[in-house]
């Protein structure tokens, strides 16, 4: 854990739970499961948790509770906002539920705090979100517990501050492609929350928010828009019209999407993110009124300078690094030319993840969700 952190959409990262499980294509690369087989191997809140493979470490699906950071933001008085479980996940399946409950007691007693969940696991986040009221008995009593009896004048009880979503937690699904945004999306806006958000990083795909496929329901398959609350229609319809009151499909009780963040893949082994993948978030954020935060380019970014913020200068070490062409709806394989000649959306460069920077066509987006406390 830290009490300060490079990740561009939070201040401090705490992992009273660490390690995961792998369980779609966004994994792969995770920096948490190669941290964890690498440099944190012995360390005790690591050791275990991953295995060697030819591919490198690989979460084992062990997971771990660490009782000595379990109360480290209520030891942080200056407001921060606090990424949980950056290395492992909160609702992975091998986490104890009373462990959840831990977590959540420390968060309603830190409300000077917002904390930032975000989970590949949104049915189980859902499951317990919807029961959280049947619990908050216990809740309440280890949150007191560990605050040494005292509860906090915000709230009259820790009982009745669980009694409903709390404000400073803040609750996200992580998308990397159309697919798992199908897939996770209606689970996360079905779930109880203050805030909605999406992580769209690393970013495999093109990614439409305003047409999240849903499975065949009497009348066939459908969609909704996520970035607002009251487009669907059927896919049979050409007109894509709003269902009339007495569709058995009309609109409700979903909410909307609060905030995106969009980012592509560093590291070793990291796949490029293309240009216009990323465009059409902060697009469809944009018309939307939602805040959107691109987080950064990664490991390779494209070679449209005057656009981006970046320039390939005439330097034989960039010219001799990786290049890869967008080709049939797929990256082409890696090449090193001397020099490249074309340079435009369609070629990406590996020049690493300092050197590409977050800019979007020259600009630096950072929007966030208003903090409610």
């Amino acid at each position: 854990m830290a009490d300060a952190t490079k990740i561009e959409w939070t201040d401090a990262t705490w992992n009273p739970i660490t390690g995961c499980a792998v369980v779609s294509p966004g994994c792969t690369n995770c920096y948490a499961m190669k941290l964890a087989g690498t440099r944190l191997k012995n360390h005790p809140s690591r050791k275990g948790l991953t295995k060697d493979t030819k591919a490198g470490p690989v979460w084992t699906g062990e997971v771990r509770l660490n009782r000595q950071w379990l109360d480290q933001p209520l030891r942080w008085t200056s407001p921060r906002m606090i990424f949980v479980c950056a290395h492992g996940d909160l609702f992975a399946a091998g986490v104890d539920q009373v462990w959840i409950d831990h977590v959540f007691a420390v968060m309603a007693l830190a409300p000077q705090h917002t904390f930032q969940v975000l989970t590949k696991r949104p049915e189980r986040m859902r499951e317990y979100m919807l029961g959280m009221s049947s619990r908050r008995s216990f809740i309440a009593g280890y949150g007191a517990l560990v605050r040494g009896g005292n509860l906090p004048d915000h709230y009259e009880t820790a009982y009745e501050a669980l009694a409903k979503p709390l404000p400073n937690v803040w609750l996200g699904v992580s998308v990397e492609d159309q697919k798992r945004a199908d897939e996770s999306i209606p689970i996360l806006l079905d779930t109880p929350a203050a805030i909605r958000w999406i992580s769209a990083e690393p970013l495999l795909g093109p990614l439409d928010l305003t047409c999240i496929h849903q499975p065949n329901a009497g009348s066939g398959p459908w969609w909704f828009d996520a970035l607002t609350t009251d487009r669907m229609g059927w896919f049979h319809d050409e007109a894509a019209t709003k269902p009339t009151d007495e569709d058995p499909l009309a609109f409700s009780g979903y909410s909307r999407l609060d905030w995106v963040v969009a980012g592509g893949e560093s590291g070793p082994g990291a796949r490029p993110m293309h240009p216009d993948w990323a465009r059409s978030l902060r697009d469809q954020c944009a018309a939307a009124g939602v805040p959107f935060l691109f987080k950064q380019w990664g490991e390779w970014a494209p070679q449209v300078g005057a656009v981006d913020g970046w320039t390939i200068p005439d330097d034989p070490e960039i010219s001799r690094r990786d290049h890869r062409d967008w080709e049939d709806d797929r990256w082409g394989d890696p090449y090193r030319p001397m020099w490249c000649d074309d340079l435009d959306d369609d070629t990406v460069s590996r020049v690493g993840k300092r050197y590409a920077g977050r800019l979007l066509d020259g600009i630096e987006h950072n929007g966030f969700p208003e903090v409610r406390r």
